[in-house]
């Protein structure tokens, strides 16, 4: 799945909510220190990771791609 961004970048948290993999942003904040995200196939733990398009987030055995909105 991906998602469009307008902006240069949207932090981790934001576009968890995006692709409504979370339902809130306290459950971004917890699955992401928990380590149960990826992006570019490396754990990360800072929910306010700068992700640009290209970027591939992982969670739960789904992937979603972040591109540029047109």
């Amino acid at each position: 799945m991906s998602f469009g961004i307008t902006t240069e970048y949207i932090k981790l948290d934001s576009f968890l909510k995006g692709v409504n993999a979370v339902a809130s942003g306290g459950e971004a904040k917890l699955i992401i220190s928990e380590g149960e995200v990826a992006v570019n196939g490396e754990t990360e733990y800072r929910r306010g990771r700068k992700l640009y398009p290209g970027d591939l987030v992982s969670l739960g055995g789904e992937s979603f791609k972040v591109e540029r909105a047109e």
